[in-house]
């Protein structure tokens, strides 16, 4: 090459690479370059995580790797995942999808900017605060973790590291919760007196047997830092079955269903009553030991939070001097009913508007800045849960102070708080 050659050629080189590294916004509409593409990892791939591959994949994101101890969760997973990828692009993704059976070395991988943890929630706080070490952004599916200090310690984490962690509470980017939280915050229904709470039952310890363990399954890395049973498909279904496992029921491994629908419900409540980073002071428990409805929470400005059926499916119902406002995923409305249909004025409070949450979640990692259900407000929102589930186990009242995140007095309950793993783990 003559010098004129070459330089002739550098220049058509670099402008050559800077179209493929030019941002969207100056491409156009509907074109997204791969600069812009978010690196996407899944640790755990059953069918909760299938459900948010079908969100994510309406995102701009490459679904890069995923990692499971089930083998045949993690290959339908790879299978979707590819189909996804070929649809929106037309072609495979590049290097293909990796596969992991150790999340570990999924976090390790390069490119990967962020993960999605869907694994049974005795896993969560382990699981993020080894992505937030490693430096990922943190889509994690509620409850946040399984018990009150897992949860300051997974805060913490997200603080020390600087990643952006969104819980998975998705109803906070619905409108009609937003709206409702809206009316109640700016005092249409007058000072609120009680807060009605649907949602199932607390946790109970696991007391089925054992059966064979599939060759595909590691079982070990199932059970993890949590208390070791052997193998039940309630805890780890086939992949045939297509359903949501029961690992959920069981305190050694979540919250009950107290927990798992709490950490959507309750956390309406607490966006409605401003207490995004407080709390419940007391929490009194039936004094019938086998009821597992009737725990009353109460707020430090007096307002009552039940845990109470009020026969309409799993919901809140929010209850003031003007008025009530029922709300949950089919139906919003409000006695009388001119409460729900009204228009905020100009001036008047107004929440944090998120329409997706997936979405969300990317923007706010590629900014710096906070999603809608950020870690602080995904921990509180679970404590509810967790010390909920302790008033019911210990069947006497209880008197937390939030700030603290210790129950006064009270030894045995403050045991509870923490995470109970079998030897050889800690966090």
């Amino acid at each position: 090459m003559t010098r004129y050659d070459r330089r002739k050629f550098i220049q058509q080189s670099a402008a050559a690479a800077a179209f493929f590294i030019v941002p969207r916004h100056v491409i156009g509409k509907g074109f997204t370059a791969p600069s812009d593409m978010f690196g996407l990892g899944f640790i755990g791939t059953g069918k909760q995580a299938r459900g948010l591959l079908n969100q994510f994949k309406k995102q701009s994101v490459r679904i890069l790797a995923g990692s499971d101890v089930d083998a045949t969760k993690l290959q339908l997973f790879k299978t979707l995942a590819e189909k996804a990828y070929a649809e929106a692009s037309g072609k495979a993704p590049a290097g293909g999808f990796k596969s992991f059976a150790d999340y570990r070395a999924l976090l390790a991988e390069p490119g990967i900017d962020g993960v999605v943890i869907a694994t049974p929630d005795h896993w969560h706080a382990y699981q993020a605060i080894r992505a937030a070490e490693a430096r990922k952004h943190i889509y994690l599916e509620k409850p946040l973790t399984r018990t009150v200090v897992e949860g300051r310690q997974l805060v913490d984490a997200v603080d020390k590291y600087k990643v952006v962690l969104q819980t998975g509470s998705m109803q906070r980017s619905w409108k009609n919760f937003r709206t409702a939280c809206e009316l109640v915050r700016n005092g249409y229904l007058g000072q609120i007196k009680e807060v009605l709470v649907n949602v199932g039952d607390p946790a109970v310890p696991f007391t089925l047997g054992s059966e064979t363990k599939p060759d595909h399954l590691n079982w070990e890395g199932w059970v993890g830092p949590a208390t070791y049973h052997p193998f039940h498909s309630e805890l780890s279904p086939p992949v045939e079955k297509d359903i949501f496992p029961n690992w959920r029921k069981y305190k050694e491994y979540a919250g009950g269903i107290l927990s798992d629908w709490g950490a959507h419900m309750f956390d309406i409540a607490q966006w409605g009553l401003g207490m995004d980073e407080s709390g419940p002071v007391r929490f009194t428990p039936p004094t019938d030991p086998k009821a597992i409805r009737g725990l009353e929470m109460e707020y430090a400005n007096g307002v009552i939070m039940k845990h109470v059926d009020f026969g309409r499916g799993f919901g809140v119902r929010f209850i003031g001097e003007k008025g009530s406002i029922d709300i949950a995923r089919n139906y919003f409305d409000s006695n009388p009913a001119n409460i729900a249909t009204a228009t905020l004025q100009p001036g008047e409070t107004r929440l944090y508007t998120s329409d997706d949450h997936y979405a969300d979640w990317l923007n706010a990692c590629k900014n710096g800045t906070k999603p809608i259900c950020h870690a602080e407000v995904g921990h509180r929102s679970n404590s509810v849960c967790a010390l909920a589930n302790i008033a019911y186990e210990v069947r006497r009242p209880l008197s937390w102070d939030p700030k603290r995140e210790r129950f006064k007095s009270d030894r045995e309950a403050n045991e509870l708080l923490q995470p109970r793993f079998r030897s050889g783990w800690k966090l």
